[in-house]
């Protein structure tokens, strides 16, 4: 069962715009990979989740090869006097300062994987 309620406006968005004739899996993973590369604007501030809530600078979308099963970016991290960066799923991180696409963009990411899509087979895309 869905961990959250289900959003017209958002499935009919991600039916239309990101899934749209995607058959298989790897063409769902591109579907997603570019609608967020196109509709994210880095770089912005997020919290990490998997870092205790750390706050990191979101430079840019993963390659594309990374991004076959999750989607993925990569951060900035700086500690003390390093900094490095490391590519990181979306999912664990909230933005904080961010432009209205942006915001939209992750949050339809996190919406498909709350809802119990997955990025791993025909059968497990159903639509709303």
């Amino acid at each position: 069962m869905s961990r959250i309620e289900l959003d017209p406006d958002r499935e009919e968005r991600i039916d239309m715009e990101i899934v749209v004739d995607a058959y298989t899996p790897e063409e769902q993973a591109m579907g997603w990979y570019y609608y967020l590369a196109d509709k994210i604007n880095f770089p912005f501030q997020a919290k990490y989740s998997s870092r205790s809530g750390e706050v990191v600078e979101v430079i840019d979308m993963a390659e594309e090869e990374e991004c076959e099963t999750d989607m993925f970016v990569q951060i900035r991290y700086r500690e003390l006097d390093t900094t490095d960066v490391f590519t990181v799923p979306l999912t664990n991180l909230d933005p904080l300062e961010a432009d209205a696409p942006t915001l939209e963009a992750i949050a339809d990411w996190h919406y498909w994987l709350e809802r119990g899509y997955q990025l791993e087979g025909d059968d497990n895309y159903e639509e709303g």
